[in-house]
């Protein structure tokens, strides 16, 4: 892995607490505040459950992690944080790049909450049309106590304008896509980068090194 310096993100379960690595627009220490409701989740981000029936347990209370801890997240070097285009993305960044930049956003619905493993990559594959001679590959391995589940693949990405910050709805060839869905303790979470391949190549190998690293805290 580039020994370049990373910055970490410690991500809460309720709520994300954005702990260091902050720029201007995101002063250390910053708390989001839990999401109350949710709007129509943009397509390829996994849609929120429906609110627990009576009886159920209560969810936390404001700045009160549920079981589980926080998420560690380590952002590699380069990878500037933004503050969240809408309220599905828990955490954003901005990956610069010569021939377009990608982006990567953080997903998080609570304990439980989100899908299925296999409708969620699923959904993100039907976002790219396959480049000729490529096939999405596909990977699950344990990282400590959370089990990761990650996704790589390449063509031309196809989704609604709402899945791309900038909103353009034409379809773009040459992209990239690295997902992962961590499941664990106060899990699931959701992990996905998308821009051009140029772009994403050379932070490749820096991304499956993140998600192997990914701890609770």
């Amino acid at each position: 892995m580039n020994p370049r310096a990373t910055r970490t993100l410690a991500l809460a379960i309720l709520p994300v607490l954005l702990l260091s690595g902050c720029g201007p627009e995101e002063p250390e220490g910053r708390v989001i505040k839990p999401i109350s409701s949710q709007p129509d989740p943009e397509p390829g981000a996994p849609a929120p459950q429906a609110a627990p029936a009576p009886g159920a347990p209560a969810a936390a209370a404001p700045g009160a992690p549920a079981a589980g801890g926080r998420l560690a997240v380590e952002l590699p070097d380069g990878w500037l944080q933004e503050p969240p285009a809408n309220t599905m993305r828990q955490a954003q960044a901005k990956i610069p790049g010569a021939a377009g930049d990608g982006e990567f956003a953080l997903f998080y619905f609570g304990p439980g909450a989100g899908g299925g493993i296999e409708a969620n990559i699923q959904r993100w594959l039907d976002q790219v049309e396959p480049a000729a001679g490529s096939e999405p590959v596909r990977e699950t391995f344990a990282a400590g106590e959370l089990t990761v589940h990650t996704v790589e693949a390449r063509g031309t990405l196809t989704a609604s304008p709402m899945t791309m910050q900038g909103g353009d709805p034409t379809p773009q060839p040459g992209q990239m896509l690295l997902g992962a869905v961590v499941e664990g303790p106060g899990g699931p979470w959701f992990l996905k980068t998308t821009g051009p391949a140029a772009t994403l190549e050379p932070y490749r190998d820096e991304f499956f090194e993140m998600v192997r690293n990914l701890e609770l805290q």
